[in-house]
Formats: structure tokens, sequence, C-alpha cells
């Protein structure tokens, strides 16, 4: 995925509230992931590939979702829905980034990389790469999801 992670929070978010913090944190816990990109693109100067890193390890979002929710749930239970849509959102951010970029389902026991389809490199650049080839209909169709959702939501809010 290139740039469906955001609207892929919405529609994660949508299913848990129409507004307000769940789907606030929907919406992180989507993008959330790929903000190592900061520091793949200015500190590692792209030594390895991002998902190479903790934030893309499902190991990682497990462990800390069951540190998570105790805590919550003893001391701000009415945040557990919000926490639940964020948590809920990395997972969708780990599986659509097995579609095509590789995810470490099995870390700590395996370092191999799974994912569904390989992208060929038959462009002069890795973004035509993914723009240009057939996955990218579903980056589309989550925008147009999201695209959706959130229209339908403004609309019934002025009726």
């Amino acid at each position: 995925m290139i740039t469906a992670h955001f609207p892929s929070g919405y529609v994660t978010g949508r299913a848990f509230a129409h507004s307000g913090p769940v789907l606030w944190a929907a919406m992180l816990g989507g993008f959330l992931p790929d903000l190592d990109l900061i520091w793949f693109y200015f500190i590692d100067d792209r030594a390895f590939h991002h998902h190479h890193y903790w934030v893309h390890i499902p190991a990682f979002w497990a462990v800390l979702a069951l540190v998570t929710f105790p805590i919550l749930k003893a001391f701000k239970p009415t945040w557990c829905r919000a926490a639940v849509a964020f948590f809920a959102a990395i997972l969708v951010h780990m599986c659509l980034d097995s579609v095509a970029g590789g995810v470490k389902w099995l870390w700590p026991f395996s370092d191999e990389f799974f994912q569904l389809v390989t992208v060929p490199a038959a462009q002069s650049h890795w973004i035509l790469n993914f723009v240009l080839h057939p996955v990218f209909f579903l980056e589309i169709t989550i925008w147009a999801t999201a695209l959706f959702l959130w229209r339908q939501s403004r609309s019934s809010k002025t009726a």
C-alpha cells in the first residue's frame, strides 16, 4: 500500500463509530506504522526496507495490546472501545501491507516476509511499479469506500 492506509483507518473506524475519539483512534492506527518512514528516509538513509522496523512487526502490536487492555480496563474503561479500533486499524494496516509489501507475521520465530503478490520492477520508478500494477485497484477501492462513507456521514448530518 502506498496511499490507502489513512482511508483504511477511516473505514475501520466507521465499523466502530461514526465520529469522535473512536474514529480518530482508528485513523491514527491506520497510518501509525508508516511513521517509520521518517526514520527510514532521514536517519537510516534507506539502509533497508522499512517493514523491518518494529512498528511493522505484528508481534510488537500484539504484545502492546496485551499490556494496554488490562491497564485501560482497570483505569480508563471508557477508552477500551477506542483502543480496540486503534489496534484493529493497525491489524488492517499489516494485512494491507501483506498484499504486496511483505510483513513478518511469524516473527520472532521467523524473519520471513509474507506477501500475496510480488510487484515486479518493470518501470523506471518504484512508485510506477505499484500504480501501474493491478494491485493498485485495491487502493482505489479503499479510497472509494472511505469517500463513500464520508459523504454518507456528511449527508446524514444535513438531513
